[in-house]
């Protein structure tokens, strides 16, 4: 039996203003998780570990040290047809807008698609941490004889009210699709029956709504033409439920019941890094043969004096002080801790550079703190992106717990986590 060609589409999301301010400058798919990786190492590393080699990351915002990340890190055998592109969303001839939503980033990249010689499409959102084999996505979609596949996993009603939700018929064919519903009524349309779940596989219990992942397979002239004809800017709003209405078409749902995790805001971004710190993590960069890639990088190993440590991820090139705790966090590529540090459910980003003596030296002749976290330091539910210097004695407490803020100029609170932005300057004894 002849392999499908597949190309995947990589979708680089918009602004990422509920990721701001760690997306100020970067795009979504290139911030910093779990101390070593990027956004984008979850999805292109599923590609790779799937067999699959042909891969676009669309983006129109900050993509700098996205494309500087994606050309430093994965290079193919120039015999094996394998690549990952970016396309950054340009002005043409026929269209002068930036993309405007999922749907409408794929249609200004139908050019590129016609001449495609892929038998199928697969398109990923950039900022999820989950592990899938899309080979078996792509059986279940063939075995179905399906023009639409969509990755399902069921959630419970609050989550629901986040998600595109799905209603299927018993064989997992889809045949209602409602973006985001909010009202019981909405709800209550869409609830998929427990029995209905468990003859696909999952095991529903209090998630009776299936979710949709944001992956889709699609057979490439079906795109195209779905494409050219619905309007709709979004795949959940527009082009699936005129897909499903269409008799020509046949979605279906590919179920899914492992760990899934959608990183759109600070909060669930930072719950995500500071679950990784877990003995029994739900997600592990290493596991079952499937690693998660990223850039290699020449540095030397971390080094640690006198410290305790809980539940802690270090990267490479770290250097964390005498009579320093931490607990429950992530500590960054060349990460430097002063001495007495106490860091605690914090994820500290580190930087981009080592600060030579030279620059030391400055430093102290300006009354600028080095980068990194200075002596006798506090740090709790906190996010502290790359290159920001924390000063001596500054405490990061957020002792009245706000859940929203962003009047400060040195910092922001987002979700209740205090967010230090990157570059940013803390002097000494500030207290947050």
């Amino acid at each position: 039996m002849n392999r499908d060609i597949v190309t995947c589409l990589i979708l680089g999301g918009g602004r990422g203003t509920r990721l701001f301010p760690l997306t100020a400058q970067r795009s979504k798919p290139a911030v910093p998780i779990a101390g070593k990786y990027r956004l984008i190492d979850i999805p292109i590393s599923n590609c790779i570990y799937s067999g699959l080699n042909r891969m676009y990351v669309l983006t129109q915002f900050n993509s700098l040290s996205l494309h500087r990340h994606i050309t430093n890190t994965y290079k193919f055998d120039a015999f094996g047809g394998g690549f990952v592109e970016i396309l950054a969303a340009q002005q043409t001839m026929e269209n002068q807008e930036w993309y405007q939503g999922t749907a409408d980033a794929v249609r200004q990249n139908l050019s590129l698609l016609e001449h495609d010689p892929a038998d199928l499409i697969l398109i990923l959102s950039g900022d999820q941490l989950y592990r899938m084999d899309f080979r078996d996505m792509i059986r279940v979609h063939r075995e179905t004889r399906a023009t639409a596949t969509i990755a399902a996993l069921p959630v419970d009603e609050q989550e629901a009210t986040a998600c595109g939700i799905m209603q299927i018929q018993p064989d997992g064919q889809v045949h209602n699709f409602v973006e985001k519903p909010k009202t019981r009524e909405a709800l209550d349309a869409v609830r998929t029956e427990p029995e209905a779940l468990e003859r696909i596989g999952l095991a529903a219990g209090s998630r009776p709504y299936l979710a949709s992942m944001g992956i889709y397979l699609f057979d490439r002239q079906v795109l195209i033409d779905l494409l050219s004809r619905i309007e709709a800017d979004d795949f959940g709003k527009g082009v699936f439920p005129a897909a499903i209405a269409d008799p020509s078409c046949r979605v279906q749902i590919y179920p899914f019941d492992g760990y899934w995790e959608d990183i759109g805001t600070i909060g669930a971004f930072h719950r995500a890094n500071i679950e990784l710190t877990r003995t029994d993590a739900p997600f592990d960069f290493a596991a079952n043969n499937q690693n998660i890639y990223t850039r290699p990088r020449h540095l030397s190993p971390s080094k640690i004096t006198g410290a305790t440590l809980t539940d802690v991820l270090i990267a490479d090139g770290a250097a964390i002080g005498k009579g320093c705790v931490l607990e429950r966090s992530v500590i960054g590529l060349r990460s430097q801790i002063g001495a007495g540090v106490t860091i605690r459910n914090s994820y500290v980003m580190g930087a981009d550079v080592f600060e030579g003596e030279k620059r030391i030296r400055e430093n102290q002749r300006e009354g600028r703190p080095n980068i990194g976290v200075g002596d006798g330091s506090v740090i709790e539910n906190a996010i502290i992106d790359k290159n920001a210097r924390i000063g001596r004695g500054v405490k990061i407490l957020n002792r009245d717990r706000v859940q929203e803020s962003d009047d400060h100029g040195l910092f922001v609170i987002r979700d209740g986590v205090v967010v230090v932005p990157k570059f940013a300057i803390i002097p000494d004894g500030t207290e947050i």
